[in-house]
């Protein structure tokens, strides 16, 4: 058997067996709290359709949906596996979550602010950011302000800018995580990266979650079912990190032979230009030093033709008198 100590329970796990009971709410209340900006209350737990669970869910993403004491719904995904099409995801998951809890002859003011969450362990989109926050705002084209709330719309919904009453998406991407833990949320990203909490934090969600999601707590079968969970997520990272590198070395030695084919033919090319430009540059020189000659030796047959003196004809062609005899 082996010994945990007071090792803490990856968080991915954490969230689909034990945050999502009421006893352990503080832990989650803790951490959306630090990361929204506001103090934020789980009244209870909602079912979707995300959240059940099959055996064919051990790498995918895990769901909870709750309810915070202002009635807004909060979405918190998790997902292990690259998805080009995430972002997609995450719009139909915000848009789900608003029409379930909706029915056919309520009031558009029942609809309710939904806040996504995705905690992402795969490279999603371009960024140097860890953390990025996406919501609406909607700005006037002429004049650049945003459109604000009424008073009365202030008053009834408790948000500033019409923006405000639509969704709104974090996406924290922990793999790039990679400095030292400087604030509370920085401490919660290492967390959700390594499983790893500093035994001296001052995060009191963090204290907590030392405290109750303990590997050494659990029940033998809670043990054996999370024990299974990482050796399948260990497999699975196998296998994405060998089909990464085998993938990689394909690109290499077929970046390599396009490479030389493509430098063989442009150095062909280059052959073939800087060839021509030589023939027709000696060409030239040929041609203009084969027409001096025959200038110069019409010139010494007129001469010698006139019965003017050899040594005259030489003199002026530059011909030696054997080659002036010839003519």
């Amino acid at each position: 058997m082996v010994y945990y100590g007071d090792e803490v329970i990856r968080f991915d796990w954490a969230m689909k067996r034990l945050l999502r009971q009421k006893a352990n709410f503080a832990v989650l209340e803790s951490f959306l709290s630090e990361l929204l900006g506001e103090k934020v209350v789980i009244k209870r737990m909602l079912e979707s359709e995300g959240n059940k669970e099959t055996p064919d869910d051990k790498f995918n993403r895990v769901d909870v949906l709750a309810e915070n004491s202002k009635g807004e719904l909060i979405i918190i995904e998790i997902q292990n596996n690259a998805e080009i099409y995430y972002f997609q995801r995450m719009l139909y998951g915000t848009s789900k979550a608003i029409t379930e809890y909706i029915y056919e002859g309520d009031e558009y003011s029942q609809v309710r602010k939904v806040y996504s969450i995705s905690i992402v362990y795969f490279d999603i989109g371009q960024g140097r950011d860890y953390i990025y926050h996406g919501k609406s705002v909607f700005k006037g084209v002429h004049t650049g302000d945003t459109l604000r709330l009424s008073v009365k719309q202030q008053e009834k919904f408790t948000k500033h800018d019409a923006g405000d009453l639509f969704p709104e998406y974090y996406i924290l991407r922990v793999n790039e995580f990679n400095q030292h833990a400087v604030t509370p949320l920085d401490e919660w990203i290492r967390f959700l990266k390594s499983g790893k909490i500093d035994e001296n934090t001052q995060v009191e969600g963090l204290r907590l979650a030392r405290r109750q999601l303990q590997i050494s707590c659990l029940s033998k079968e809670e043990r054996r079912a999370y024990e299974r969970h990482i050796e399948n997520r260990r497999i699975q990272w196998d296998v994405l990190n060998t089909a990464r590198e085998e993938g990689l070395d394909e690109g290499v030695a077929q970046g390599r032979a396009e490479g030389r084919e493509r430098g063989l033919a442009e150095g062909r090319a280059e052959g073939r230009a800087e060839g021509l430009a030589e023939g027709l540059a000696e060409g030239r020189a040929e041609g203009r030093e084969e027409g001096r000659t025959e200038a110069i030796c019409y010139i010494a047959r007129n001469m010698k033709a006139q019965g003017l003196p050899l040594e005259l004809i030489a003199r002026t062609t530059g011909l030696s008198p054997e080659e002036i005899d010839k003519f």
